[in-house]
């Protein structure tokens, strides 16, 4: 007997497909969305093709090469510029200036004389002129256009015939004839699908902003990230005036690359030597304090990591942590107490850095520890001292990626002493001892473990007085 096809059911939402009726759907979490869908009839036959094959040769790049937007930072991220019939998909919080961003981007590509067409479906087009006239971005290229509604974009690029696209946002756009309401995923999906249709056919480089979610990720359907061809995240601290662009996907460049803006109120600027605002200039040697050296991306940062350390009067001290990562404070505590002989148990700690920067690289522990154990004993590290170093639960130094570029990066802004981690143990097991060497005009330790560290540094003792009920072993 021929086997019965069981029919399918499908959610109008995101397509997602189950062989029985559920109230809410298993892939949005939609309620009432999923109906049944009717089996397919016919089988999709062959039919003519819009453009011969060629062969990979003969395909000419020159009209895929890269054109400068005006943001040199943006460039860096992007490697190299914009290209033309990309899709570009930039998402971040509201207002971390996505909108700022992007109306800098399309007034330096106007002054180049290439027409653009600036889109926006959560402004009127008078507030996006008061906003260029603050920021210096009025051109004639540039053509504003306040439209809702996917079929009046697409009449406006068929009036323009712009070179480049920006759409604010694609969650507010709207398709007619479909289901949902705008920012819904069956709705975001043909918008997108549209207007990449359209960037691939007329050559338009479109970037489309994008809303996030609470925790952060990308709002709409994962296929949205599919469909694009690059997807930046613009993220920063909102009491912090620095921003940076950080891209996750990119089909014609890297991915580890970050662009570094400054927003104020006279709009954004690149900046190309963002070091200078996590570092705090002091007049002399301060205790609680110790610079890293971080990778973001290929580039080198120097933030400055601070610490407090204070005799608690509660029965559970309190870890607060700005701009760190609170579990690896409470990793790096726990073995200054086990192989340090650091006890903090009754007492406070505070720890944060300097500028708003966010230090999440392993290689920034043994700065945290320097800083700690500099608070705990009120005994101030050497100046101009950097530490890098990832600390292991047995108290080793664990090498870290890109040493070269971060000493390099450290000697050209003065500092004149470096602790690093030693190299990897002999093979019977034993610990390498601490080295000194001298790169670039700077002299660099090797440590093999936290305590060698914090002893050439002299921090791991107290020089006048500790503070009071710390025992230091």
């Amino acid at each position: 007997m021929a086997k019965t096809v069981r029919p399918a059911f499908r959610c109008s939402e995101c397509s997602w497909e189950t062989g029985k009726w559920v109230g809410r759907c298993g892939e949005c979490q939609a309620w009432g969305s999923v109906t049944e869908a009717a089996a397919p009839t016919t089988r999709t036959a062959a039919s003519a093709v819009t453009t011969a094959a060629v062969r990979i040769t003969e395909v000419s790049v020159s009209e895929s090469a890269f054109r400068a937007s005006g943001v040199p930072e943006l460039d860096r991220v992007l490697g190299g510029g914009l290209v033309p019939g990309a899709a570009i998909l930039l998402a971040g919080e509201p207002g971390v200036g996505k909108s700022t961003l992007l109306l800098e981007v399309a007034a330096q590509t106007a002054a180049r004389s290439h027409r653009t067409l600036y889109v926006t479906g959560e402004e009127s087009a008078s507030q996006v002129r008061l906003r260029a006239d603050r920021t210096g971005g009025v051109q004639d290229e540039l053509y504003l256009a306040a439209e809702t509604d996917l079929g009046a974009i697409l009449t406006h690029i068929e009036t323009v015939r712009p070179t480049l696209l920006v759409v604010d946002s694609v969650q507010t756009i709207g398709a007619s004839g479909l289901e949902g309401v705008p920012g819904g995923v069956t709705q975001v999906k043909e918008v997108a699908a549209a207007l990449i249709r359209v960037a691939k056919t007329r050559n338009i480089t479109v970037v489309l902003v994008g809303h996030v979610t609470k925790d952060g990720s990308i709002a709409g359907p994962r296929v949205l990230e599919h469909l694009v061809d690059v997807v930046l995240h613009f993220e920063g601290d909102r009491n912090s005036r620095f921003r940076m662009v950080r891209a996750i996907k990119n089909r014609f460049g890297p991915v580890d690359e970050v662009g570094c803006f400054d927003l104020g109120p006279e709009g954004i600027t690149a900046v190309t030597d963002p070091t200078g605002l996590f570092i705090e200039n002091h007049h002399g040697r301060v205790s609680g304090t110790c610079v890293a050296v971080t990778m973001e991306g290929r580039r080198p940062l120097l933030a400055e990591v601070q610490a407090l350390v204070t005799p608690s009067a509660m029965e559970r001290p309190r870890r607060t942590t700005s701009g760190l990562d609170g579990s690896r404070i409470a990793m790096v505590l726990a073995v200054l107490q086990q192989h340090c002989g650091i006890r903090l148990h009754a007492h406070d700690v505070f720890a944060s850095t300097v500028g708003g920067a966010r230090l999440g690289e392993p290689a920034s522990d043994l700065a945290v520890a320097v800083a700690l154990a500099s608070a705990t004993f009120d005994n101030a590290p050497p100046a101009g001292v950097v530490a890098m170093g990832e600390i292991g639960l047995a108290g080793e130094l664990r090498r870290v990626r890109d040493l070269p570029q971060r000493l390099a990066e450290a000697a050209r802004l003065g500092f004149r002493m470096a602790v690093v981690p030693a190299g990897p143990s002999t093979p019977g097991g034993v610990r390498p001892t601490s080295t000194d060497r001298t790169i670039d005009g700077m002299r660099v330790i090797d440590a093999p473990d936290v305590a060698s560290a914090l002893r050439v540094l002299g921090v791991a003792r107290p020089a006048k007085r500790a503070l009071h009920g710390v025992d230091d072993g």
